[in-house]
């Protein structure tokens, strides 16, 4: 059970419709995320409820992470999965695994993502991109062979994007850990569902 108790859709405070809004930046790269036979992260939205001046805060900070971000969306959600392979999130994995998905990724190579940038199918910027993280939540920064990697690859805002991804990610796989927030109820429904469409 988790240490703060999700408030149910129903009970979200006026305040909390606001902040939801916040979400969609005004200059977005790219489309709105389907959300059709996808993930409502009920628990993360609920959790973040209680507190719906930090939510609208973080929502703004997150809306550009997932659509102004002047990543790719596939290399985005590398960055996504990687923090939640790092952090062992099963939360944040089972939630943006849909959306890897969306973004182009094939379930090999999410599996490989998990499995690292040392997976010798990634070609350099995309195992550049997969350690950097690592770096970043392991050793507190970039190191310098990824960062010449990177720097040649990408230019300043897409670093500075992967950066800011990989921490904005990487606190909300803080929350869950810290309140033992519980997998949203739809998640085993939409697993079976994908598992049936592809035997």
């Amino acid at each position: 059970m988790a240490r703060i108790e999700p408030l149910p859709p129903t009970q979200f405070p006026s305040e909390m419709r606001a902040a939801m809004a916040a979400l969609r930046p005004p200059n977005p790269r790219h489309e709105k995320m389907p959300t059709t036979d996808r993930p409502k992260a009920l628990n993360t939205l609920g959790t973040l409820a209680h507190h719906p001046e930090l939510a609208r805060a973080y929502f703004t900070f997150n809306g550009h992470l997932l659509l102004a971000t002047t990543l790719t969306e596939r290399h985005r959600e590398m960055v996504v999965m990687r923090v939640a392979a790092i952090r062992k999130s099963s939360y944040e994995w089972y939630q943006h695994l849909f959306v890897a998905r969306d973004a182009g990724l094939s379930d090999e190579e999410i599996g490989r993502i998990a499995y690292g940038p040392d997976s010798p199918l990634w070609n350099t910027l995309e195992a550049a991109i997969l350690r950097a993280v690592e770096e970043m939540i392991i050793d507190g920064g970039i190191g310098d062979a990824t960062w010449q990697i990177l720097a040649t690859e990408l230019d300043t805002r897409q670093i500075l994007d992967l950066i800011f991804t990989a921490g904005g990610y990487d606190i909300l796989a803080l929350m869950f850990k810290s309140l033992g927030l519980d997998m949203d109820d739809d998640i085993p429904e939409l697993m079976s569902r994908y598992d049936q469409l592809f035997r």
